[in-house]
């Protein structure tokens, strides 16, 4: 899920008292320009007076180029007149011109001193800027404190992106101690007046319980708020609550269209989701090439599952011809990028069957051992049969041993435990203990084992590792053969019928 959304841009919004409608000095309704050309004549004269009002409206016109040429040098020398005499509409004004460099040279410093001036003068746009300055260090040393305190003086005075970036400081602890409570009730605050970012931040509070009980319902409510606004992330957490059924009924056709929604805002997790919709028919047609084709998109922009993905379409020639060059070049970006998944085992087996690559037993050696140290149960047996078979790596039965029990250990019993059972057999890799031989091997017979169930017999039929009991080995000779019937050729099961006939004789006489 993701965290809070927090832009943190400063205000941007130019302070202007002219007025829109007539002419600010000698109020004569206007057509096309704001100011007479007396009034600009007056405002002059009433500016170079020492009148900070007319400074500052004087500025304006440079800057917007009414009732005069634009010149950003001029309006920025008359901010600076208005400043200096004291307007703080000017100071705001004028931090602008140095954060933006406009009619003279950026400087972040000069800006948050003229963005601090105004602030102290309880100018609250200038309060908000301040705040982000103190946040990101520009112009001054960050301050967490005083970002806190000047986002605090903000939202009082009613800035609703202030209340926003208060709340992120209380989830955060940020220059106050952590209150989830307070922030929920900021979000809240802001998300009411319209504010994206806290509508974001408020269904993440529902979504996780933070600073209120767990809503689901809330939390959809909300998301689909900053969706319908056009946000990619959001529209990709929605279409995740349309498929999964939570805060909102199940709807696959709304989840499809609400990853196509993202995927086309440029959102590479909704491509990889979005073609997951296309290969398993999922609120669409089933369209195995538009999937390939958006696993590609999704893995050219480093998503490490589309990667995977796109890997398989090629391996099994889905969506696209087979090539298992290109798998094989899949495969390997992932492990490159750390995943510690199938991917990882995959590209162990390409090297060792030399699929999209030379056959090189000890690189599959080495991915084997990554992915089973990541609990990659079927990398482990395959890494036992390394070290069984010597293969890759020199032979080591303790190796073996160790790592057949370690999948036992996680409970995939089917492939390892007949391994383990015979390591106890033999004592290969471990003292010899046929009692825990046994074990094992009813553990596999009981999954389906043929080989453990003919091994069942000759435990119950010679006494080793339990009690001799002829009755128990005439079971396990019916199921092995009843098993073998299934599996096995009339030659191969008349061989086998003799093998068993010969070794538990006793029991049928």
């Amino acid at each position: 899920m993701a965290t809070e959304f927090s832009k943190s841009n400063i205000l941007d919004i130019d302070t202007n008292t002219i007025n829109t409608k007539n002419c600010s000095y000698c109020n004569i309704p206007f057509t096309e320009k704001l100011w007479c050309k007396e009034c600009i004549n007056s405002l002059e004269k009433l500016a170079e007076n020492g009148d900070k009002e007319a400074m500052f409206n004087f500025a304006n016109c440079y800057r917007d180029g009414e009732g005069t040429e634009k010149n950003l040098e001029k309006a920025f020398h008359w901010y600076q007149k208005a400043a200096e005499n004291g307007n703080e509409k000017a100071m705001f004004n004028l931090a602008k011109c140095y954060v933006k460099g406009e009619g003279t040279e950026k400087n972040l410093e000069k800006a948050f001193h003229w963005y601090q001036k105004a602030a102290e003068k309880d100018y609250t746009k200038a309060m908000y800027n301040l705040a982000i300055f103190y946040e990101n260090g520009k112009g001054t040393e960050m301050n967490l404190e005083k970002v806190f305190h000047w986002y605090q003086k903000a939202a009082e005075n009613g800035i609703e992106e202030a209340m926003n970036n208060l709340a992120n400081c209380y989830k955060n602890g940020k220059g106050t101690e952590k209150n989830l409570e307070k922030a929920f009730y900021l979000y809240q605050k802001a998300a009411v007046s319209g504010i994206e970012e806290a509508m974001f931040n408020l269904a993440n509070c529902y979504s996780n319980g933070e600073g209120t009980e767990k809503n689901l319902e809330k939390a959809f409510h909300w998301y689909q708020k900053v969706a319908e606004n056009g946000d990619d992330e959001t529209m990709f957490i929605l279409a995740n609550y349309y498929s999964n059924g939570e805060g909102t009924e199940k709807n696959l056709e709304k989840a499809f269209h609400w990853y196509q929604k993202a995927a086309e805002n440029g959102n590479k997790m909704a491509m990889n989701n979005l073609a997951n919709c296309y290969k398993d028919e999922k609120g669409t047609e089933k369209n195995l090439e538009k999937a390939c084709h958006l696993y590609q998109k999704a893995a050219e922009n480093g998503v490490n599952e589309a990667m995977f993905n796109l890997a398989e379409c090629y391996k099994n020639g889905e969506g696209t011809e087979k090539n298992l060059e290109k798998a094989f070049h899949w495969y390997q970006k992932v492990a490159e990028n750390g995943d510690e998944g199938v991917a990882i085992f995959k590209l162990a087996r390409c090297y060792k069957n030399g699929e999209g690559t030379e056959k090189n037993l000890e690189k599959a050696f080495h991915w084997y051992l990554k992915a089973a140290e990541s609990g990659n149960e079927e990398a482990m047996l395959n890494l036992a049969n390394c070290y069984n078979n010597g293969e890759g790596i020199e032979k080591n039965l303790e190796k073996t041993f160790y790592w057949c029990k370690k999948v036992v250990e996680n409970g995939d019993e089917e492939g390892a435990i007949f391994k383990l059972a015979r390591c106890y057999e033999n004592g290969e890799g471990t003292e010899k203990n046929l009692e825990k031989a046994f074990h094992c091997y009813q553990k596999a017979a009981e999954n389906g084992v043929i080989e453990a169930m003919n091994k069942l017999v000759k435990c119950y039929k010679d006494g080793e590792g339990t009690e001799k009991n002829l009755e128990k080995a005439f079971y396990w000779y019916q199921k092995a053969l009843a098993e073998s019937n299934k599996v096995k050729s009339k030659d191969e099961v008349e061989l086998f019928n003799n093998f068993f006939i010969i070794h538990i004789v006793e029991i049928s006489l």
